[in-house]
């Protein structure tokens, strides 16, 4: 009769102990100060990624990111902040695949490949849902844009940008892919003469 309060007790522990465990791995992005999310922030000034695996010459400061880098794949990032304009990532499509993929805070929400290039090109533009709305009320009725617009879940996040090499010749020019792809802040159109008549 004795034990079934001890066991109760137990169990009750055992769960208590168990929610805290969850809650304080699920806590620990929100609260770690050198995860992806902060150490891509110091690429928000940049015209380019910040290459954070290179393949070929003097490893970048930033390959500690990478605990276990891809010896193959060269890797840059691109933060933004939407508060100053959609970020348009652009690209051109090579003899090496390249893939960019889009994080939030919370993780990746969006990835394409070259192979959704246009005539050679990849832009891929993320903007919030009244950058889109505005963008789209802009566009020219009949014109087609070959960008990708993607609605960001939040206003601050990161692209990343992967090139692979398949041999090990190709490394210098993954390396290259990378910093050649284009990371700017799509400011709005400025307004015409034309625009003000009326």
């Amino acid at each position: 009769m004795r034990r079934g309060p001890f066991l109760l007790a137990t169990a009750a522990g055992l769960v208590l102990a168990g929610l805290v465990h969850v809650a304080t791995v699920l806590a620990i992005p929100r609260f770690a100060e050198s995860d992806a999310f902060s150490r891509a922030q110091a690429s928000e000034t940049l015209d380019h990624p910040l290459r954070i695996h290179g393949l070929s010459g003097e490893a970048p400061p930033q390959e500690s990111w990478l605990p276990n880098p891809d010896p193959a794949v060269s890797v840059g990032v691109c933060s933004y902040d939407l508060d100053d304009g959609p970020m348009r990532v652009s690209a051109q499509a090579g003899t090496l695949m390249l893939s960019v993929s889009v994080h939030a805070r919370r993780g990746a929400f969006y990835a394409l490949t070259d192979q959704a290039a246009v005539r050679g090109g990849l832009d891929l533009v993320v903007m919030t849902r009244a950058q889109l709305d505005e963008a789209l009320a802009n566009d020219v009725a009949g014109e087609v844009t070959r960008d990708v617009r993607i609605v960001a879940p939040a206003r601050r996040g990161f692209a990343v940008v992967r090139v692979i090499a398949a041999l090990p010749s190709q490394r210098a020019a993954a390396d290259a892919a990378v910093q050649a792809v284009g990371c700017t802040i799509d400011s709005p159109a400025e307004p015409t003469a034309e625009d003000g008549k009326g």
